[in-house]
């Protein structure tokens, strides 16, 4: 049984979750109707009704095309109202509370660093500390947040975790030398788990120049799920046309890929570098 907390009535994100369900049930369409429209499931809409999931911009301005604004009602405007809150932007809080936690493999690319889920909290904490506007407040609860969702790799049936991360990572510099060491040292160590692998791609793989992303494929029949990044905004979706081309890139950068013996001793050697 799913145990909804008590939620604030005036805030955006219930006040999107009853627009949602008024504006539907007037159209006379079920929430598997809407779901087909939003690229998701019949439980993900429920979720969005009953303000326990976020939602993401895509679905914000999908169901203003779906309902044409009827009644004054912009499901972009409280979208962003609900971003603007503290506390992260929902857009990742929604991949890091619902697909994350429930995925039974992740893949990931990444291009410029180590991915989150594979980063110490020094190295976590470098990165957050130079963003714009960094506050001591806000890097904090960040580097906690990243904590949290690695403690799926802990869990006893852990996610498989299949990283695709550039050779270039291995000598970007973030922090002091001492801060790569142990990044490298915790990577190295986090191979050794069985639900772990992690290949280093050669950096004229070009293919893998459009960004980072992530697959989470979900137990149950659910779709699919990609996150994809970008400096403003990262881009949630079940949408089987962006899944395809996102597993499509997976698998050509997946090519430029070194075998994991290779790959853990790429990593071994940079670590020795980091002196």
């Amino acid at each position: 049984m799913e145990v909804v907390q008590a939620l604030d009535p005036a805030s955006p994100r219930v006040r999107f979750g009853v627009e949602l369900r008024r504006l539907r049930e007037g159209a006379q369409l079920s929430q598997a109707a809407v779901a087909s429209r939003l690229g998701c499931t019949q439980t993900q809409v429920s979720r969005l009704e009953k303000a326990v999931r976020g939602p993401s911009r895509s679905d914000a301005e999908r169901l203003d095309r779906l309902f044409g604004a009827e009644g004054g009602v912009s499901f972009v405007r409280l979208y962003e109202r609900i971003t603007a809150q503290p506390g992260g932007p929902v857009w990742f809080r929604s991949w890091a509370e619902e697909i994350e936690p429930t995925a039974r493999v992740l893949r990931s690319w990444d291009p410029l660093l180590i991915p989150g889920l594979l980063q110490t909290e020094s190295y976590a904490r470098c990165l957050f500390n130079l963003e714009p506007r960094a506050t001591a407040e806000a890097v904090q609860g960040q580097v906690e947040a990243r904590v949290r969702r690695q403690r799926i790799l802990e869990r006893d049936n852990p996610p498989l975790v299949l990283a695709l991360v550039d050779a270039g990572v291995l000598r970007r510099k973030v922090g002091e030398a001492g801060v790569m060491r142990e990044q490298l040292d915790y990577l190295l160590k986090a191979i050794e788990r069985p639900s772990v692998s992690v290949q280093i791609v050669d950096p004229e793989c070009l293919p893998g120049l459009a960004g980072a992303f992530m697959i989470a494929e979900l137990p149950d029949g659910h779709p699919i799920t990609v996150h994809a990044d970008s400096p403003a905004q990262g881009h949630v979706t079940a949408d089987c046309e962006i899944v395809t081309l996102i597993q499509e890139r997976y698998e050509a950068i997946r090519l430029w890929a070194y075998p994991e013996r290779i790959s853990l001793k790429m990593i071994e050697k940079a670590r020795n570098e980091w002196s």
